[in-house]
Order: structure tokens, then C-alpha cells, then sequence
């Protein structure tokens, strides 16, 4: 088992059911929130970075 290849270590037996969407507790919620928080981080770094820019310019 050198270099830490070996397949019997906790995270694989833990990847094979890391996008188990089926049998998720409150999955329709995560989801929903998981979208949204990707859609406004998505929306609000423009947001922020034209805002900073303008200040920036304002300033200068």
C-alpha cells in the first residue's frame, strides 16, 4: 500500500455515495439552496467588482 493508493481507505467507500441525490434528507431543499447560493455568488462578483471599480475611479 505505499503512495496512499489503496482502495480501502474511508473516503472512497464514502465517494461512492456522495451524489446519492435519491437518498439525500431534505433534498429538495439543499438542492434549492445549493442553486441559489451558486446563482448569487455567480450574480453578486460582478455586482461587487463594478461597484469597486467605480469607487476606485471616483477616488482616483
Amino acid at each position: 500500500m505505499g503512495g496512499g493508493h489503496g482502495h480501502d481507505e474511508p473516503f472512497y467507500i464514502h465517494a461512492k455515495h456522495m451524489y446519492n441525490l435519491d437518498r439525500m434528507k431534505h433534498q429538495k431543499l439543499k438542492v434549492t439552496l445549493s442553486v441559489l447560493a451558486a446563482f448569487s455568488i455567480g450574480a453578486g462578483v460582478p455586482v461587487f467588482a463594478v461597484i469597486f471599480q467605480q469607487k476606485k475611479t471616483a477616488s482616483a
